[in-house]
């Protein structure tokens, strides 16, 4: 069988292999796919490790994006613009990286949730590798305005700087959490990792209106407390990353097998679990 894995820390959580064992059973693809615990400061020996031992493919999350992006020696131009990979396969005898979470959470916005962001107000909270990861598929959307925020102001200004030849018509701007008190936005996007230490960044009330739609980049088997806070807000809407993790996963699959499997009875099947 062909091999794939998903390399973190941690990373025996993750819903990744059931996801793959799914998208294979339905599309009747023979791979085996596990995690891969790499150590901190080891990403490359682990994942060089796996290839050389004749591995087909990798997914890439939490801490290793910025790893894999600096270990592959060809970037598709998702890769090369969000500075980010998630995505590893074999051209030949070279390692290539992409970039498949933006085009996976838009997909899982239009699609399952049947939202639009063309012409929204759009909130980014955190200006790190996830955020540059969505960021060119977000501007491919027509939004109105993004605003990124962070905690770190600069951060979000030089982020926001970086990817503003792409915002032709688009309002595009970096900025701290205090100074988005009085504006309310039609899309709160959390894609700090606050919600992984059970945390929420300070945020003016104000941010969410009757008719904002909050989106948390992470998911849990338990509500995450931006979904909650977004709830308790008065938010249209608040939904966790499950459906981009499965949009991310297929974006991934078809790469590495040349089919996308379906995606929306995976993503029931995960919710019933």
């Amino acid at each position: 069988m062909d091999r794939y894995v998903v390399i973190g820390n941690p990373v025996s959580h993750s819903k990744s292999p059931l996801i793959h064992s799914l998208f294979a059973e339905q599309t009747g693809q023979a791979i085996e796919y596990t995690t891969l615990l790499a150590e901190s400061g080891h990403f490359n020996e682990t994942a060089q490790a796996f290839f050389a031992g004749g591995g087909k493919g990798a997914n890439v999350t939490v801490p290793f994006k910025q790893d894999a992006h600096a270990l592959a020696r060809r970037l598709t131009p998702e890769a090369q613009t969000a500075g980010a990979v998630n995505t590893l396969y074999m051209d030949g005898d070279v390692l290539c990286g992409h970039n498949t979470d933006g085009p996976g959470l838009v997909r899982d916005v239009l699609f399952n949730h049947q939202g639009t962001l063309a012409g929204k107000h759009i909130l980014i909270l955190g200006a790190g590798g996830a955020t540059r990861g969505i960021l060119q598929p977000f501007l491919a959307q027509q939004p109105a305005t993004i605003t990124i925020a962070n905690r770190t102001v600069s951060k979000a200004e030089i982020l926001a700087e970086g990817f503003r030849p792409l915002a032709e018509n688009i309002g595009l701007r970096g900025c701290g959490f205090d100074d988005l008190a009085g504006a309310t936005f039609d899309w709160v996007f959390n894609a700090t990792s606050a919600s992984l230490q059970g945390e929420m960044p300070a945020l003016p009330g104000t941010i969410v209106g009757t008719q904002t739609w909050c989106y948390d980049l992470m998911y849990s088997s338990d509500i995450t407390p931006f979904c909650r806070w977004a709830q308790l807000a008065g938010a249209a809407k608040a939904i966790d990353g499950l459906g981009m993790l499965v949009e991310q996963a297929a974006e991934s699959f078809e790469v590495w097998r040349g089919i996308r499997p379906e995606t929306a009875g995976v993503l029931a099947r995960l919710r019933q679990a």
